[in-house]
């Protein structure tokens, strides 16, 4: 409804007829002696409107009860309303029609002659009850006098029309007709004054509604001075927003904000939640309902929201349980490796038999860098079925990574854990927890301890993120955790996992692991795989041995990677390349070979013992030297020696010092001389208790002058008493011995059980001699037996076929 009109008071009575044609307006009343612009779209309207025009030009003007309902019957029609006068009618167009009515007086609805096309209605007019002008008429007038003036006051916007109409209009009826029509909002509330005939009770109305209403502008007014008073981009951009929305409103235009409410309600009811957390969506949407969205905490719900409807509550997916199928894409993917295919192989067997309740196995892969350990669990996932994510751990420090952040700091999100479950949209993936034994801890928290829930297969079905703040079950995850070391790993935590170790790979492991896998993915990379290049075993054994020097593949990858490069540009200088990548092609690639292989003496020497150790990148042989000299029995140890290899050499110097009758030494030889041990190699840190065997026979040649057998290699921890305590890396060890050319190895009797882990590859041609004392390894260690003097003939005669024995 446009701007009304106000007319004077009509000098001649118009004669109004008694059945008239009806106009249903949808949110507006019409009342005497105005005069109003009205829109007509609806089809029965616009008929209703032109019949008058050809009659009469008179029509009643009714309200309806619902604001806004497009088809009304006549029981949605209110009883009374106002007969006027149509002044103008334009056609806006064919569905439109714009008329000026102006009230000539009220009206009853007696009954309706017709609904069809359009609505006819018997009628009669209403007049109003004779009144008088006393002191509460007048009170009544003054007070409505005052309240208009407030409404003035306030600033709320009215037509100069209304102004000049408020002062020069008289009557009292005319008057709160008038205030009616423009002061009040409510269609209910000017229907109301409406159909009110006695003027007394009319005016008591009016000034209860204008009261309500000034009480609503009041407080409008009231937070529109305190938004002015602390104005700002925020302030000003909400003031805007909330016009934005009325105008939307009153085009008809769909709120964002309700739009938003609905879908996430929509989404709620498709995901399948757990109650608690459902109950706790279901309370923070109903808080984003009565929420304004310019409030700063608005869009905190809102990512909260979005968050917990993009985790994976009960989403999985379905694992593949054909254990043949499994075997083959492991078989296919990693050479070797056949303890850590066998134990995925059984659990995918429980599975199978079980059914959906098993607890998905918390796994460690161990072992030096470039062995595979971070592929493997690619293609464990690929052989599940499952999806995989990777989380490197290594040096994070701060335990909100692993926990998330609570809510009520800016920024706040899930940790990684979660947030990964989400990118994957499943709750059962494979998750791999890269770099363990790298975790850092500071004044922000130990994340090693917030593993411990995350990895506990007991206590991760309800692992409460503190960004969340419900329990989400972790159970269906199959994590898998690598490191390089377990000493830097937490002892709880270590209890936790199941720890699978993956040795350095031998030389014939390496041959393999390139024929099948690294030739052809550099030759692909490197663009040459069309020219079918061929590596002969000799030219990747000569990569391995002289161009790296590790446990893992990384390296040896990326010097045949440099070799198919060469190739690729002698193809694009139209160059002769070869077809076969000899070691001679090798060495012409690659250039000076970087590595020198470790290698024992030419020839038996007094004070020079052979021991193996166990590196980070594989294992290797250490000569360790001792002579004495003329001293007051000082000892001097030198190479890198960390404490623990200090003390195995002072309980050797013990060891040989009590048994110096046996053996023949002199006891004024420990105090005329002093003894010094070196381990060559000065600038390479040294340390561990293994050793202790090398380091004795070492000093028990020196002493006794009978010299060390040169292809004799050994390792073990000593006790004061001589006896050969176990040691660790035994694989790696027996790799170093076979690389450099040893015949026999001298090892602890109780690491017996472990060759059953050491492929036969490795023990081939190696002589293994189990030994529980010191005496056992000097008989076989030194040319000449100490305790006897007897001098023993080579243990191997030359040309001699070696097969291995175990002694």
């Amino acid at each position: 409804m446009a701007e009304e009109k106000i007319s004077n008071e009509p000098d001649v009575v118009v004669k109004i007829p008694q059945e008239l044609p009806l106009l249903a307006l949808k949110n507006s009343v019409v009342f005497p002696f105005l005069s109003t612009p009205l829109v007509v779209g609806r089809k029965k309207s616009i008929e209703a409107v032109n019949s008058a025009s050809r009659e009469h030009k008179i029509i009643v003007v009714v309200a309806q009860k619902v604001e806004g309902k497009d088809a009304v019957e006549k029981d949605d029609l209110y009883d009374v309303g106002t007969a006027c006068a149509i002044k103008q009618v334009v056609n806006i167009s064919n569905d439109e029609v714009k008329c000026v009515v102006e009230g000539i007086s009220r009206v009853k609805i007696k009954y309706f002659t017709q609904t069809e096309p359009y609505f006819r209605v018997f009628t009669e007019t209403m007049t109003e009850e004779p009144y008088g002008i006393n002191n509460e008429t007048e009170t009544l007038n003054t007070t409505i006098r005052l309240q208009v003036e407030k409404f003035i006051q306030l600033g709320i916007p009215l037509p100069t029309t209304f102004v000049v109409a408020a002062t020069n209009i008289s009557k009292p009826e005319v008057q709160a007709d008038l205030f009616a029509s423009y002061l009040l909002s409510e269609t209910s509330q000017k229907q109301v004054i409406l159909e009110e005939t006695n003027i007394e009770r009319r005016l008591k109305k009016l000034t209860d509604f204008l009261a309500e209403e000034l009480r609503k502008f009041e407080v409008q007014s009231q937070i529109r001075d305190k938004v002015q008073k602390e104005v700002g981009k925020t302030q000003r951009e909400y003031y805007l927003r909330q016009q934005l929305k009325a105008i939307k409103e009153e085009l008809g235009e769909s709120d964002e904000s309700f739009e938003l409410i609905n879908d996430l309600e929509k989404k709620l009811e498709k995901k399948n939640f757990p109650k608690e957390a459902k109950e706790k969506v279901q309370k923070e949407i109903k808080r984003l309902e009565s929420m304004n969205s310019m409030s700063p905490e608005y869009s905190y719900i809102r990512t909260y929201v979005d968050w917990m409807l993009e985790v994976p509550w009960s989403e999985k997916t379905k694992d593949i349980l054909d254990i043949k199928k499994a075997k083959s894409i492991l078989d296919s993917d990693h050479y070797d490796l056949e303890k850590v295919k066998e134990h995925i192989l059984d659990y995918l067997a429980v599975r199978k038999l079980k059914g959906k309740s098993t607890k998905g196995p918390i796994l460690c892969f161990v072992g030096p860098p470039g062995v595979g350990k971070t592929s493997l669990g690619q293609s464990i996932a690929k052989s599940m079925g499952r999806k995989f994510i990777r989380m490197s751990i290594g040096g994070i420090r701060d335990e909100a990574e692993i926990r998330g952040h609570r809510r009520t700091y800016v920024g706040a999100l899930p940790g990684r854990i979660i947030q990964g479950l989400s990118q994957v949209k499943t709750n059962n993936p494979v998750f791999m927890l890269d770099e363990i034994d790298k975790v850092g801890a500071d004044f922000r928290g130990d994340p090693s301890s917030a593993l411990l829930e995350v990895l506990d297969p007991e206590q991760n079905n309800s692992f409460r993120d503190h960004y969340l703040e419900v329990p989400y079950d972790l159970s269906n995850v199959m994590f898998i955790t690598t490191a390089n070391i377990l000493d830097t790993i937490q002892p709880a935590l270590r209890d936790r996992m199941e720890i699978i170790e993956i040795p350095g790979y031998s030389s014939e492991e390496k041959i393999h692991i390139a024929e099948k896998f690294l030739i052809p993915k550099q030759m692909e990379e490197q663009g040459v795989k069309k020219y079918n290049l061929k590596f002969s075993p000799d030219a990747i054994l000569l990569i391995i041995e002289q161009y790296t020097r590790e446990a893992g593949v990384r390296n040896l990858e990326r010097e045949i990677g440099n070799v198919c490069k060469k190739v690729a540009r002698e193809v694009l200088e139209n160059k002769k390349y070869p077809k076969i990548i000899t070691k001679n092609k090798v060495a012409q690639y690659l250039g000076v070979s970087k590595i020198q292989p470790s290698e024992i003496e030419d020839k038996n020497r007094v004070g020079v013992a052979t021991g193996l150790a166990y590196t980070p990148v594989g294992g290797d042989i250490i000569l360790i030297e001792s002579t004495h000299y003329k001293g007051s029995g000082k000892l001097t140890l030198t190479g890198s020696l960390g404490d623990v290899m200090k003390e195995s050499a002072k309980a050797a110097i013990s060891y040989v010092h009590a048994k110096a009758s046996d053996y023949g030494i002199s006891e004024s030889l420990f105090n005329k001389s002093d003894i010094h041990i070196h381990v060559p190699a000065g600038a390479v840190p040294k340390d561990g208790p293994s050793a202790g065997v090398s380091i004795t026979t070492s000093l028990l040649s020196a002493l006794t002058g009978i010299p060390v057998i040169r292809d004799v290699g050994m390792t073990g921890e000593i006790t004061l008493r001589g006896r050969v305590m176990p040691i660790g890396g035994l694989k790696e060890k027996l790799l170093a011995a076979k690389r450099a050319g040893l015949k026999k190895v001298l090892l602890p009797a109780k690491n017996k059980k472990d060759l059953e882990e050491v492929p036969q590859t490795i023990l081939k041609g190696l002589n293994l001699v189990f030994v529980e004392n010191i005496d056992e390894v000097l008989r076989h260690a030194l040319e000449t037996d100490p305790s006897t003097g007897r001098k023993k003939h080579s243990h191997l005669q030359e040309g001699q076929n070696i097969s291995p024995v175990i002694a």
